[in-house]
């Protein structure tokens, strides 16, 4: 190979190695500085919004620090056979939300569910810590209106990591996990392994450490066909303690209530 055709090879190296830099930290910049817009997808509804369901519920308006005002659904029932605190996915809105917890108020649960901050109706800056105390502001709530051994907690893809705290720091009667992750670090190294995403994410939510904690017996439910929120992080999440996994074979991320093994499943937990 001539000296001038070695030249170009190693400058045309050269701008494919730029290049290649260059399209690795605009992606790893996106990562830092969007984890926001992947990790919550929120739906605003105006402040005049009316709830429409199917059963009694009261409208909430719960003040949680001074610059946040979370706004909550409790739905009751004339028996109840307890109340279960249910903490939602990264999208939506009460709206919606609303109608899914409908599912377990039929089986004669009384049900509380907010919508984090910036979703719905709710407002204030939003963080890790604000997802956690808001969680146990909505516990305290709970609290003051019922033992403690009749509150169960619910958490589904991204709520599971706030129910997993608020039942780390309490004592509550059960926790059930719906498609939850191992930790965001966790879901994001296997789509993005090139990069040292621990080190580019501000939001953590580590299941596997509170998960240490919790002393009430765990549920966990999950679809092996789940492309948002890998089968692997969750049944690698039920190895960290003691829990019932129970495996949908089939299901997908955001259909688990249409397979009939789910619905006797919790039917059954939820008697006990």
């Amino acid at each position: 190979m001539s000296y001038t055709v070695r030249k170009k090879a190693i400058r045309r190296f050269s701008q494919l190695a730029l290049v290649a830099i260059g399209i690795y930290i605009m992606i790893g910049s996106a990562l830092y500085f969007l984890q926001e817009k992947f990790l919550f997808r929120p739906s605003v509804l105006p402040q005049e919004h009316v709830y429409q369901f199917s059963y009694d519920f009261e409208e909430l308006f719960l003040n949680t620090s001074e610059d946040a005002v979370i706004n909550a659904l409790h739905f009751r029932v004339v028996r109840p056979q307890g109340v279960l605190l249910y903490f939602h996915g990264n999208a939506g809105d009460l709206q919606r939300w609303g109608e899914v917890c409908e599912f377990f108020v039929a089986m004669d649960y009384d049900v509380l569910v907010m919508d984090y901050r910036g979703y719905g109706k709710s407002k204030g800056p939003l963080s890790e810590t604000a997802l956690y105390n808001d969680g146990q502001k909505c516990y305290n709530y709970l609290l003051q209106r019922y033992a403690e051994e009749d509150i169960s907690i619910y958490g589904r893809s991204l709520g599971a990591a706030v129910a997993s705290k608020i039942a780390a720091a309490n004592q509550p009667k059960r926790l059930i996990m719906e498609s939850p992750f191992y930790s965001v670090a966790d879901v994001a190294q296997e789509r993005f392994p090139l990069f040292p995403v621990k080190k580019l994410l501000r939001y953590q939510l580590p299941n596997f450490e509170h998960v240490k904690s919790v002393n009430c017996p765990i549920t966990i439910f999950h679809g092996t066909d789940d492309f948002v929120v890998p089968y692997t992080s969750g049944e690698k999440l039920s190895r960290e303690r003691t829990t019932q996994f129970i495996a949908i074979e089939g299901g997908g991320h955001n259909d688990l209530i249409t397979f009939e093994k789910y619905r006797t499943a919790i039917k059954e937990l939820l008697k006990k």
